[in-house]
């Protein structure tokens, strides 16, 4: 065991948390220094992170969460040793609770009202009055590095098969720490109170499903089939530096959605597919922020619990070459092959001056069953 010299992205100013085990050891919580990672349950003694999820931890609050980014920060100066990348297996860092999926960027709604509905508005009468969002499948939430299955249903009128139109989606994670109760809405000014961090998130779709089932009642088997988050889980504190001024609404949102007060973050995702890189999506022009979508969220008193996911949706920037899917980046003409691997890669500015490399997701397309 060594502590390696961290690499831009993965130094103090980061610190983010994952779940690791050892030669098929118990799986507990660590945190990753460069191209290692340290063992906090071994070097803490904190029982809620001697755990296989981050859940307990997670519950804990952001006293906690300040307490043990602290002490991981003083081991690691200390000389703390950290165990190798190479030598440790990743898993999934938190069972999702619930999985909800905002529509959050004014570019991608509007490139894909233009594709779904060339006859009508892009943009449906309700879209800047509150952030548009649906329920997703927590369960087929998987960690990067998971195969992706081509997932088979109708594809019209008695068109029954694999999707022929399986596509990306490039998004940011939302990670819930701390619930709240039932009947109680979160204001938007407590994001920091109940979100831990952030993971990359791939909202992998089939096109062709979405595109024939959405009506009425919105996405359901185009989507349902795989959600793709990184193994690491960036906490809030490290995004100190990055917090960036909204694009303008108008008109103005309801005072729930703090108009005027309410954030964006300047997070730059990257798009690769086999290899080359097609695309560079800017979270900073999404036009919903993520306290915004909290609030939202919660506004009818629906609670949140301990791993809760909340995406923010594809990401699209205003230029061609900044759009988080192949829908807009090829105009529906071109989607994923069996075989092909999708890395999204995701990097921010960080308390210390530099950039801070997020957790990739990666995930590779394979045949139907």
């Amino acid at each position: 065991m060594s502590t390696p010299a961290p690499p831009e992205g993965f130094g103090l100013d980061h610190l983010p948390y994952g779940i690791f085990s050892v030669a098929g050891g118990a799986p507990g919580v660590g945190v990753r220094y460069g191209d290692g990672v340290l063992d906090l349950a071994f070097e803490t003694g904190r029982p809620e992170l001697a755990q296989p999820r981050l859940n307990a931890f997670l519950a804990c609050g952001r006293a906690t969460w300040s307490e043990v980014r602290a002490e991981a920060r003083a081991l690691l100066e200390g000389g703390a040793q950290t165990l190798p990348l190479t030598d440790v297996d990743l898993h999934l860092p938190f069972a999702v609770a619930d999985y909800v999926d905002f529509y959050a960027s004014e570019q991608h709604a509007t490139n894909v009202g233009r594709l779904f509905r060339p006859d009508s508005d892009a943009l449906l009468p309700n879209w800047k009055h509150l952030p548009v969002g649906y329920h997703g499948r927590a369960g087929t939430v998987v960690a990067s590095g998971t195969p992706v299955v081509r997932p088979s249903g109708q594809r019209g009128p008695g068109d029954v098969g694999p999707t022929r139109r399986l596509d990306l989606e490039a998004e940011l994670g939302f990670v819930v720490g701390v619930g709240s109760r039932l009947g109680t809405p979160v204001p938007a000014a407590d994001l920091a109170e109940h979100v831990f961090g952030v993971v990359g998130l791939n909202d992998w779709s089939a096109r062709d499903l979405q595109a024939w089932e959405y009506v009425p009642l919105g996405p359901f088997l185009g989507k349902s089939f795989a959600t793709s988050i990184s193994h690491w889980v960036t906490p809030l504190d490290a995004l100190d530096a990055a917090w960036c001024d909204l694009p303008r609404q108008d008109p103005r949102p309801a005072d729930y959605l703090a108009p005027g007060a309410a954030r964006g973050l300047d997070v730059a995702v990257e798009v690769e597919i086999d290899g080359q890189v097609v695309s560079r999506p800017p979270y900073s022009s999404t036009y919903w922020g993520p306290a915004q979508m909290l609030a939202h969220l919660t506004v009818n008193g629906a609670s949140l619990r301990p791993g809760d996911l909340v995406g923010s949706g594809t990401i699209s920037g205003a230029e061609p070459d900044q759009v988080g899917s192949l829908l807009e980046l090829y105009g529906g003409t071109r989607f994923l092959d069996d075989g092909s691997t999708v890395v999204l890669r995701y990097s921010a500015p960080g308390v210390g001056g530099g950039r801070i490399t997020l957790g990739e997701v990666r995930g590779t397309v394979r045949p139907a069953g």
